[in-house]
């Protein structure tokens, strides 16, 4: 399997926005946020073209009562994970046959919230590490992979090495 990275598209923001407001306007429930988040939340840099989207619950005990109102909205829920994440539900959108959203559901202010979007804000802010962060992704989408679980394990090393930094 090949990794396709294509160049940064600034519609990325426009299609995160335009979700966002439906995802707003479709959960009920009081002071949950929504954040764009991974490679195509940042400017500049390369993706696969599929937009993630992590939203925040005050209280995750909530998280289920929003499996069925996500789902209406044309995304197929994937319990696949849970065992190794309890503390997200995750949701698939596909057009033609493509991914092209991606839905991280989690308590606000968890280690998940915090880490992912202080990877994205510091590599909004970093030039220098987000263009690190470009070839590692363009060197690996040279590869043959057996899944995209795979591509995404080969790059822990640096997230991680950019977390420790961070922290």
């Amino acid at each position: 399997m090949k990794i396709i990275i294509e160049p940064y598209d600034p519609k990325w923001k426009i299609k995160f926005k335009k979700e966002s407001k439906l995802l707003i306007n479709s959960i009920k429930e009081q002071g949950i946020k929504i954040e764009h988040i991974g490679s195509t939340s940042i400017n500049g840099l390369g993706a696969k073209p599929i937009i993630d989207i992590v939203i925040g619950l005050k209280d995750f005990k909530t998280a289920n009562n929003h499996i069925s109102t996500i789902e209406k909205l044309g995304y197929k829920y994937v319990p696949k994970f849970e065992n190794e994440m309890p503390y997200r539900r995750f949701f698939i959108k596909e057009s033609n046959g493509k991914r092209t959203h991606h839905i991280h559901l989690v308590e606000l202010k968890t280690e998940f919230w915090d880490r992912h979007l202080r990877f994205r804000n510091h590599l909004r802010s970093n030039n220098e590490d987000r263009d690190k962060y470009m070839e590692l992704k363009m060197r690996l989408s040279e590869k043959d992979w057996n899944n995209g679980n795979e591509y995404a394990d080969a790059k822990s090393e640096f997230i991680k090495d950019i977390e420790n930094k961070i922290s």
